[in-house]
């Protein structure tokens, strides 16, 4: 054992034995940071502990109490500890300790307490330890690393023969328990590595993985090392030094993260990424350092998850299912043993390269594959690594991807494994590139490679009937789609130009055209691929961030997509892309603006765009809808049309007429209630509609933004009307925060606050507090002036940091310079916010330039200064 400085004699004031600890952490960073090898910090550190826990025994008195002993049990039983690591400690007897036990050791753990120190104990005896680990697999598991600190250690030998009898967790039930123990753990983190903010110790790949095969391997074999594991057969020398350098990698990146932390985590998040890469070496201008070391993370984690697959499925073999499988002969190079595919000649993938996509061709055809054996993965990862040229060079590799992506299957697992093996890096050159790819917003949650794999796996869920409550067109399209496989090369290659110089669309819709024309695929296919890859972001936007209830804005989309069949193609892959993104952006919001310009444009290119649609026809249109609802609830027309005459034409054109009967309604039946707030029973536009009816006046729009900010609604469109009278006739699209249409018991409470803020002239209340998040990022914020086709209103676009209270800055502004808001489009792209403006000056007519210069100039100073 290392020995360190402690005071002497020895004496356990708090105050020493921190100094103690902070000097112990100084020279441990300092040694770090002068690139002392891992393997010796995390050792030294826990004899460290092992030193100052032998010190309180002994001044304690412990050594009084026969058969009594201090056990490390979990990582410190392994003898790694890391800053932030618990100390699990067990404190082992043969009989119940007397109760004069009670006081050292409650001044052992006092102690350890005062050193801020993460400690977990328990006192039991060997007896009740056997009891506890036969009924908790956890405990159970923190058994078998049991180690002696000090005092008598015939009590932990007397365990360890119990616990290694093979009554206590037999082998088999052993290793089907940690199994399922990780699959739920990889559940917990979408079973992917390739989380933006990854957990180091516990995401798919990560040391956890390392531990569960070493926990296996100690219980069936006794292998107490990586080591020994070598020695009993399951990892090649080369697989032995893989393992290792890839545990040492992570545990470089968690002895960093540690030493920047106060409290215990291992989440990788964006507050700690830049600190941690600098320590840790990484250079470049920008992001580029937390884009190495992530990128290195990424591909630690998937090496240690294919490594985890093959052990495993040796592990099974030895333990579980030793030559049980059935074996059927597939072909001269393939069979199947029992339901994964293992290849028949032991250098085949390194003989003829090419037979590696046979093999995936053979799992899509079969449903009984649902694998790769473990030698066969041996084989896969040794052929992937002698490749000297990537697969798409070879013309044979060409057609039989081709095959694969016609292949009816093909989403139901091919792809998906290809990534998961690397085969999709070692096929595409561009692939190979984006594996590990971060994207710095909190608008992703994946690597752009997993990202795009999600987005095929989605694709495949448009094939399912039971899906079509929730993507509705999508399942409608999707199946009847006769060449599908233009589809998902334009899911490959929709974001493959991320992480270059540029625009990624225009970087992937080249390379994208080249590799059709490559795979043989016509012109008019590849100019159709290459389309929808350049255009991939066109429908979300629009539908998002333009008014496509304009007219225009659906006949210039329509003139973008040309035609029927790429619109089929666009919406699917716009749906996929949301969808893949991030599992909590699909809402019922986006599905009914995508239907809206998906109908919409649909429409207008069956119609003719040469035949644009009659502006006034739609306003009497919907003017005759509503009247005849509006005559089922007993009001006369004469009624109705003395309350229309107050109405501009533009409110009988941006509102249904289930929306004008709504309003005209309650209207009628309260023509002097002011203000009047209405809340929607049913979704409309899949929110929940607020329509607020009062006499207009300076900061309105700003102070219902901001009410509606405070009780955690996102608003997502704003249509911002003023009678011919002076009123306002205001109407909000909102959504609660996970997306859904506001929850029945909150509409009175909403009415209510509404009503009482307008009669009030209160002013706004201070925003919420930023997200934990949003104060790790910063965005810039940008106003721009479009161009309107119509020459009425000037359209702003705003971008900025997404911080509680912005729309109420933005409302605040236009009212200071006494400019009219007549819609909004609101849209949150993870922390940034897009939002679109339709306004007019004082006069009601567009804004000058210097009017656009000097609103630009005060909203950013505004904005500016909130997030500072």
């Amino acid at each position: 054992m290392a020995q360190f400085q402690f005071p002497t004699p020895f004496t356990p004031d708090p105050a020493i034995l921190r100094d103690s600890l902070a000097q112990f952490h100084q020279r441990q960073q300092t040694q770090f940071e002068q690139g002392e090898a891992i393997e010796t910090l995390v050792l030294e550190r826990s004899q460290w502990m092992d030193q100052l826990l032998t010190l309180l025994w002994q001044h304690l008195g412990f050594d009084q109490y026969p058969r009594l002993c201090l056990v490390a049990v979990g990582g410190y039983g392994r003898c790694e500890l890391h800053p932030l690591s618990d100390i699990d400690l067990l404190l082992l007897s043969e009989q119940s300790l007397p109760k004069s036990a009670e006081e050292p050791i409650s001044q052992l753990l006092t102690c350890l307490w005062d050193l801020k120190l993460e400690v977990g104990h328990s006192v039991r005896t060997i007896d009740a330890c056997y009891d506890a680990g036969e009924t908790d697999l956890s405990i159970a598991t923190n058994l078998q690393e049991a180690r002696l600190i000090c005092g008598d250690d015939a009590p932990l030998h007397q365990l360890k023969l119990q616990i290694h009898n093979e009554r206590f967790w037999p082998s088999e039930r052993f290793f089907a328990a940690k199994v399922e123990e990780q699959r739920s753990r990889h559940r917990r983190y979408n079973d992917t590595s390739y989380n933006l903010e990854p957990d180091i110790k516990a995401s798919p790949g990560g040391l956890r993985d390392i531990h569960t095969l070493a926990w296996v391997a100690r219980r069936h074999f006794g292998a107490t090392s990586l080591y020994e594991m070598s020695r009993f057969g399951f990892l090649t020398d080369a697989e032995y030094r893989e393992l290792l350098e890839c545990q040492n990698t992570l545990w470089r990146i968690r002895f960093a993260l540690h030493l920047q932390l106060k409290r215990y985590d291992n989440r990788l998040t964006f507050a700690h990424q830049t600190t941690v890469a600098t320590l840790l070496g990484y250079q470049g201008e920008g992001n580029e350092p937390v884009e190495r070391m992530m990128k290195d993370f990424y591909r630690t984690c998937s090496r240690v998850s294919e490594l985890n697959r093959m052990l495993l499925h040796f592990f099974d073999q030895a333990i579980v299912h030793e030559n049980e499988a059935q074996t059927e002969i597939i072909d001269d190079d393939f069979c199947r043993r029992g339901h994964r595919i293992e290849a028949r000649k032991p250098a085949l993938f390194q003989a003829r390269p090419c037979t590696i996509l046979d093999m995936f061709l053979h799992i899509a055809a079969s449903d009984q594959i649902t694998g790769i054996t473990a030698m066969t993965i041996r084989q896969l990862r040794t052929a992937r690594r002698r490749l000297n040229h990537f697969l798409v060079e070879i013309p044979e590799a060409r057609e039989k991807f081709m095959q694969l992506l016609r292949h009816p299957n093909v989403l139901h697992g091919a792809l998906g494994v290809m990534h998961r093996y690397g085969v999709l890096s070692a096929y595409l050159p561009q692939w190979s590139r984006i594996v590990g790819q971060m994207q710095f917003d909190l608008f992703h949650i994946y690597t752009v490679d997993e990202h795009s794999v999600r987005l095929l796996k989605q694709l495949r869920t448009f094939a399912d009937e039971k899906n079509r409550e929730q993507h509705p067109i999508c399942c409608e399209i999707f199946p009847r789609m006769v060449k599908k496989e233009l589809l998902y090369i334009a899911a490959i290659f929709h974001d493959i130009g991320k992480g270059q110089s540029g625009d990624h669309s225009d970087i992937g819709a080249r390379e994208v055209h080249a590799f059709c024309l490559q795979h043989g695929l016509s012109k008019h296919e590849a100019n159709l691929v290459s389309w929808l890859v350049q255009n991939h972001l066109l429908m979300s936007v629009t539908a998002q961030r333009r008014d496509i209830y304009d007219p225009e804005v659906i006949r210039e989309f329509a003139k973008q997509v040309r035609d029927e069949l790429r619109l089929d193609y666009l919406v699917c892959l716009t749906v996929a892309d949301i969808c893949a993104t991030n599992s909590n952006l699909w809402n019922s919001w986006k599905r009914s603006l995508l239907a809206e310009l998906y109908y919409s444009t649909q429409k207008a290119l069956r119609r003719g765009l040469e035949n644009p649609p009659d502006i006034r026809e739609r306003i009497r249109h919907n003017q005759q809808l509503a009247m005849a609802a509006l005559h089922q609830s007993g009001f006369e027309t004469q009624q109705v049309e003395q309350l229309w005459q107050r109405f501009k034409a533009d409110y009988f054109l941006r509102h249904t007429y289930q929306q004008i009967a709504w309003h005209s309604e309650h209207l009628l039946k309260n023509p002097n209630q002011s203000p009047l707030v209405l809340v929607s029973q049913q979704a409309i536009r899949g929110g929940t509609e607020i329509f607020v009816y009062h006499q207009d006046k300076p900061r309105l729009f700003a102070t219902i933004a901001a009410l509606l900010e405070r009780k955690n609604l996102s608003i997502h469109d704003a249509q911002v009307m003023i009678s011919k009278d002076g009123f306002a006739l205001d109407t909000f699209v909102v959504l609660e925060p996970d997306g859904q249409p506001l929850s029945d018991d909150r509409h009175e409470r909403i009415v209510h606050a509404l009503i009482q803020t307008l009669n009030t002239n209160r002013a706004p209340q201070s925003p919420r507090r930023a997200p934990r998040q949003l104060q790790h990022f910063q965005v810039r914020t940008q106003v721009d002036f479009l161009p309107a086709k119509d020459r009425k209103r000037t359209m702003m676009e705003l971008v900025a940091l997404d911080m509680p209270g912005l729309l109420a800055r933005v409302g605040t502004v236009l009212a200071d310079f006494e400019f009219n808001l007549h819609a909004a489009k609101i849209t949150t792209i993870g922390e940034r916010a897009e939002d679109f403006f339709s306004l007019t000056n004082g006069e009601n007519q567009p804004l000058s330039e210097s009017e656009q210069l000097q609103l630009k100039d005060a909203l950013i100073a505004a904005i500016d200064s909130a997030a500072q």
